[in-house]
């Protein structure tokens, strides 16, 4: 998965929105203004995303690929390289995930407003 696919993939999201609140660096993906994934476009090859406390460990002790979150809460949030052995359905599976996550802590209206 490169860059553009990442994003491709984000913005099919119901509600999914993209900005630069943290600089011209780096892409963050929102739902109802709550962040569920961001990367850098400087190193490309790597996506931070929200993941369930357990899951995240699991994932971590499974793939070298995954990593606690850069620069994030590391109970929280993965780091995620693309460039590894993770295929493209792992990589959807994760994001799919940390939409969820994020999607499903929103009040129930914003839930309904955005329509999923």
């Amino acid at each position: 998965m490169n860059i553009e696919e990442l994003r491709d993939y984000c913005l099919e999201k119901p509600g999914a929105a993209e900005g630069f609140p943290f600089g011209e660096d780096t892409l963050v993906f929102k739902v109802g203004d709550k962040v569920f994934l961001l990367t850098s476009l400087v190193t490309g090859n790597r996506f931070n995303a929200k993941c369930d406390p357990e899951r995240a460990v699991e994932l971590r002790e499974q793939y070298d690929e995954i990593i606690p979150g850069f620069h994030m809460n590391k109970k929280h949030w993965n780091t995620v390289f693309m460039d590894g052995r993770l295929t493209r359905k792992e990589l959807n599976e994760l994001i799919d995930h940390s939409y969820e996550l994020v999607f499903n802590s929103l009040p129930k209206n914003k839930q309904q407003e955005i329509g999923k």
